[in-house]
């Protein structure tokens, strides 16, 4: 794929926001290969994602972001600009599930995710040898309530010497401290099965069977403070019957959540999720 520079930003809605963007681009020689844009009526806000071939650029990226600063102090905007030959280093954190973890060491290994893995971080020694066949560092924290704070302080510590610049709870059964939800905004993904807010704890597909549920699905999610309460990137869902067994019904479980965490990754590595309060708006491709 050819290189690009992503422009992606916010702000209040008004008159001649895309063109004066566009006509700056066109000034510097910009070629836009991919535009979105939405606005949100009911707030006011507007949304906007755009990718310049970088090569047809007379500016390098720097020099582009100041140049570019001043508009977007002019209609307020929170932007940010990435370049997508410098992919987002990824840390996984993982407990005993491997679906989730294989499905996405897989698609590493296979070029087919556009980050770097550099750790995978576990409370459980189960997934080492899987790890460490991909030759990926696998860290094991062990979690008790006892150490709870020196196990998370040494994660973080881990997240920080490989200088990830997000992580994925890669079906991770432990509950982040607050403070590394603070300090990690809008850069832990989780995800979940799709029942919550029913069939809360231990054994949900047990009980979604009990009540015959009709609809499996998963909850791909930015991490915040609030248990499983963050702004949602992707959600996916599969039909079931009276005729599947609970572990038929936990079998598609895991398929929908791998590929719902993989879409949703992919999004958040390719700056497509702006996040906005606690919804998010995604430009997926």
């Amino acid at each position: 794929m050819s290189r690009v520079y992503r422009l992606v930003m916010s702000c209040p809605d008004q008159v001649g926001i895309v063109a004066r963007v566009a006509s700056f681009i066109a000034e510097q020689g910009g070629t836009i290969v991919e535009a979105n844009h939405h606005t949100d009526a009911g707030n006011g806000w507007f949304f906007m994602r755009h990718e310049i071939l970088a090569s047809s650029l007379v500016l390098g990226l720097e020099d582009f972001k100041t140049k570019f600063a001043p508009i977007a102090d002019q209609f307020n905007m929170t932007w940010f600009m990435t370049d997508s030959d410098q992919p987002k280093r990824i840390a996984l954190f993982a407990s005993k599930e491997s679906h989730c973890l294989a499905d996405l060491m897989y698609r590493w290994h296979e070029k087919d995710l556009p980050g770097e893995i550099v750790c995978v971080i576990a409370n459980h020694q189960d997934l080492r040898s899987m790890v460490e066949w991909y030759n990926i560092p696998f860290h094991h924290v062990p979690v008790t309530p006892e150490t709870k704070p020196q196990a998370f302080a040494e994660a973080e510590h881990l997240v920080q010497h490989y200088q990830a610049d997000l992580v994925v709870l890669a079906r991770y059964m432990q509950i982040l401290p607050p403070k590394m939800c603070a300090d990690y905004a809008g850069r832990v993904i989780n995800i979940h099965h799709s029942f919550l807010p029913s069939f809360v704890g231990a054994k949900p597909y047990h009980q979604a069977y009990e009540r015959g549920v009709k609809l499996i699905g998963a909850t791909c999610h930015y991490v915040t403070e609030e248990l499983d309460a963050g702004p949602i990137i992707e959600q996916d869902v599969i039909r079931v019957s009276h005729a599947h067994s609970i572990e038929e019904m936990r079998r598609q479980g895991r398929d929908v959540e791998k590929t719902a965490l993989a879409r949703g990754l992919r999004y958040h590595l390719e700056d497509r999720v702006i996040i906005h309060g606690n919804k998010t708006v995604v430009f997926s491709s």
